[in-house]
């Protein structure tokens, strides 16, 4: 897909935490990326709340609503990478070891889906 980053990008310019303030400190690149995956999957819901409306046939709905649940879960799993080999790693390093079962709750919550 076009708007795949190449790992090494995402995994330097994720997020991380300053000081006791956790945020995520993404290139303006990966925003954009992001942004854009998120703005189609807000046109796809749209597209949905359309199909909806005008009594489409519920099999051609439920289509839809797959293929934006993907979109979303791709979105899901390149913050889930960047966060992993950024944020984690370096907590890890700073000796924090309960980002582990952050980490943990975080892959089971995504798992849920």
């Amino acid at each position: 897909m076009a708007f795949e980053l190449e790992n090494d990008e995402l995994l330097a310019e994720s997020c991380c935490s300053i000081d006791s303030e956790r945020k995520s400190h993404h290139s303006e690149k990966v925003k954009k990326n992001l942004t854009t995956r998120l703005n189609r999957i807000e046109g796809q819901i749209r597209g949905i709340k359309g199909l909806i409306e005008k009594d489409t046939y519920c099999d051609d709905v439920i289509t839809q609503i797959s293929a934006t649940q993907s979109a979303l879960n791709s979105v899901a799993k390149l913050l889930l990478e960047g966060h992993l080999k950024s944020c984690v790693v370096e907590r890890i390093h700073e000796g924090d070891d309960e980002v582990l079962d952050e980490f943990l709750v975080t892959i089971q919550k995504l798992m849920k889906k």
